[in-house]
């Protein structure tokens, strides 16, 4: 009610005896009203004090008939207007509401009705207000280098602006390639430290022996091969954000370090016997389930909880619908430009391919098929056959029509029962073979199963889990929380 009576009603009407009627009616219902005696100096009213409601009459001295509706529907924006006349006729009604009008009244009316009216129309303009803002909101298709208008990339920009302006820790989750770095320099850009440095540094891709010289620099001579006095990523980033990616790989007997650097804002570089102090915002990332490195003592628990202030997740691709499209097309014309080439589009049918491809690398994969097709063709249409994306729908055939793998290139697998058994459970391989269960002594637990079988699969894969989860048709974070778990 509070609301309501702050509510501004414009009332559009010539004659003095009725527009005061109007006055006083909707003031005892709580509504502050504004008045005009002509068209022209209603619409002058609606541009300077945006009521919330109008109620119109539309007969006034210089508009007349629906040509006033039609004027007052035209400015009106998120405005609701309520038209008031004495030709009661249905043709007039259905009239009015065709061009725009929330309701109609006829004159004379009720004090009743006419409140009810305005409290319904109110209603109405703050539904009107709040959708035009989630279509403002949710209309872009870009942000900061991100590409995409789906409804998760939406609330992916809304995180972005929210958090930007302040300092606080930012948590990005994601599978590879989705843009976790890309979200991480929107939220550097668009803060107050957009002028300082933004500096990345991969947790996973240091070597363990490096990654406190990496982070904190070292003085000359403090170790083999350091011929010079090297600021660290830390240093490099005085007064900006430091971005931690692929913070779950660190080592863990050195993550004591970054928590007493995040805790206090000090560090020692390597070989020196004082300690620096700088100013940084942290963000970090990471494609694996920060949970489940945490259960199973991969992560300190209370660096996860010093780093998980703010979490942004990014979407996978494949739940991304038709922003694959428009970021398959944004790739067209940037490598098109790239190699010296006229600019592409897709044809329909590689556009459904595309749609239709489950993208276990996310962008990043996509952006190779698309430079792929770029590269390889010269047609000006890009055609489905052009695009190299793996049949993830065939599979081999399998004994007794058993379900298969998808046959991906690159990815050697066992291929058959037989040589699943082969194996024996000397490696574990053997708890798959449902054939050498011979009596009910024998049968595995489903958690056995599903454990044998995920590891096995990264053996297979060399230790390179992306590949195992691609294989078994899973994401990357389900692996690892799946290893965690059982462990």
């Amino acid at each position: 009610m509070k609301q309501e009576a702050k509510a501004k009603v414009l009332v559009v009407e010539d004659v003095a005896s009725i527009s005061q009627v109007y006055r006083a009616f909707l003031e005892r219902a709580g509504y502050a009203i504004t008045t005009a005696t002509s068209g022209s100096e209603g619409i002058e009213k609606i541009e300077k004090e945006a009521p919330a409601v109008v109620i119109l009459d539309l007969n006034l001295p210089d508009m007349r008939g629906l040509e006033t509706l039609q004027q007052f529907i035209a400015r009106a924006g998120t405005v609701s207007v309520i038209v008031a006349t004495s030709e009661g006729s249905i043709k007039v009604a259905v009239d009015a509401m065709r061009f725009g009008a929330y309701d109609f009244v006829v004159k004379p009316v009720s004090s009743e009705r006419l409140v009810t009216s305005v409290r319904n129309a109110l209603e109405h303009s703050t539904l009107k207000a709040d959708l035009q803002m989630m279509r403002d909101n949710f209309s872009r298709d870009s942000f900061c280098g991100l590409i995409g208008k789906s409804f998760s990339m939406q609330a992916v920009y809304r995180t972005i602006e929210a958090v930007a302006a302040s300092d606080a820790t930012v948590f990005i989750t994601g599978e590879s390639g989705t843009g976790k770095e890309l979200a991480a320099e929107a939220v550097h850009k668009l803060g107050r430290r957009s002028a300082k440095p933004f500096v990345a540094i991969n947790c996973g891709a240091i070597p363990r022996e490096l990654i406190s010289s990496e982070l904190f620099g070292h003085l000359k001579g403090s170790f083999t091969g350091a011929v010079a006095d090297r600021p660290g990523a830390v240093k490099q980033a005085d007064g900006g954000t430091l971005f931690l990616d692929e913070i779950c790989e660190m080592q863990l007997d050195l993550q004591p370090e970054l928590l007493r650097f995040l805790q206090t804002g000090t560090f020692r570089p390597v070989g020196a016997s004082r300690t620096e102090k700088v100013d940084v915002r942290i963000v970090s990332a990471t494609n694996r389930d920060p949970l489940a490195e945490v259960s199973a003592g991969r992560f300190r628990e209370d660096l996860y909880y010093r780093l998980h202030v703010v979490p942004l997740w990014m979407p996978p691709l494949r739940d991304r619908g038709d922003d694959i499209v428009e970021i398959a097309t944004e790739f067209l014309a940037r490598f098109s430009e790239r190699e010296g080439k006229v600019s592409r589009v897709l044809s329909d049918e590689a556009a459904r391919k595309l749609l239709a491809y489950d993208w276990p690398g996310n962008i990043r994969q996509l952006q190779n098929v698309i430079r792929n097709a770029i590269v390889m063709n010269d047609a000006p249409i890009i055609g489905a056959s052009m695009l190299a994306i793996p049949d993830a729908t065939r599979v081999e055939a399998r004994p007794e029509g058993r379900p298969g793998t998808p046959v991906l290139s690159g990815v050697s697998a066992l291929r058959s029962r037989e040589e699943v058994a082969a194996r024996g459970n000397a490696d574990g391989v053997g708890v798959l073979d449902p054939e050498r269960w011979k009596d009910p002594s024998d049968v595995m637990s489903l958690e056995v199963i599903e454990r044998a079988a995920i590891e096995r699969t990264v053996e297979i894969c060399d230790g390179n889990i992306s590949r195992a989860a691609t294989y078994l048709g899973v994401s990357p974070s389900t692996i690892y929380r799946k290893r965690g778990l059982n462990k």
